[in-house]
């Protein structure tokens, strides 16, 4: 049986178990924005869906981004996480150098302005939500890895390393989780 802390607080991060068997979840780094007694909201952050911003919005400033698949929930919906927090009006601070939302449309006059560049952004369509009391039922059963987040690996990583990346780090607990192949029939 996998130990780990089971807190669950904003700014964490929620690794998928290599053995979770929810395909909207397979190898799912989640960012926690929101925890409260109401329940819990993320964001899948290495997850690149082939629509770019601009596909999605015409009157978006040209903008060479792609948009991530934020999870299963809402999908119809846009939200982002930048590290522009400073300069972007009603962002709100998840950790250390990551906001979540802020004034819409002063983004897109940043963004025109080169002001915010494609690597201080990550756009999410969806989310990822939980009930009260869900997601601590869910750690109880090891479905999750819980770490702490920094800001390097949503903006500076390759979405398609992240999650071995993060295992890894915490590799003083799971040595050998970051190693077993996505499909055990690799094996």
């Amino acid at each position: 049986m996998i130990r780990q802390d089971l807190k669950i607080s904003t700014g964490k991060v929620l690794l998928a178990s290599p053995f979770m068997d929810d395909p909207n979840f397979t190898r799912a780094a989640v960012i926690i924005c929101s925890h409260n007694d109401q329940g819990t909201i993320g964001f899948v952050f290495n997850k690149p869906m082939i629509s770019s911003i601009n596909d999605a919005l015409e009157s978006f400033p040209p903008f060479g981004v792609n948009i991530f698949k934020g999870g299963p929930v809402e999908t119809n919906t846009l939200h982002f996480l930048h590290s522009s927090g400073s300069i972007l009006n009603d962002s709100v601070p998840v950790c250390p150098g990551i906001f979540w939302s802020g004034d819409f449309k002063m983004l897109k006059f940043l963004v025109k302005n080169d002001l915010i560049k494609p690597n201080d952004i990550r756009f999410f369509a969806g989310y990822t939500g939980w009930d009260k009391g869900q997601l601590e039922e869910e750690m109880k059963e090891n479905v999750w890895i819980s770490t702490n987040m920094d800001a390097n690996y949503l903006f500076k990583f390759s979405s398609h390393a992240i999650w071995k990346n993060m295992i890894k780090d915490k590799r003083k607990h799971y040595p050998p989780l970051a190693d077993i192949p996505e499909n055990f029939s690799w094996n």
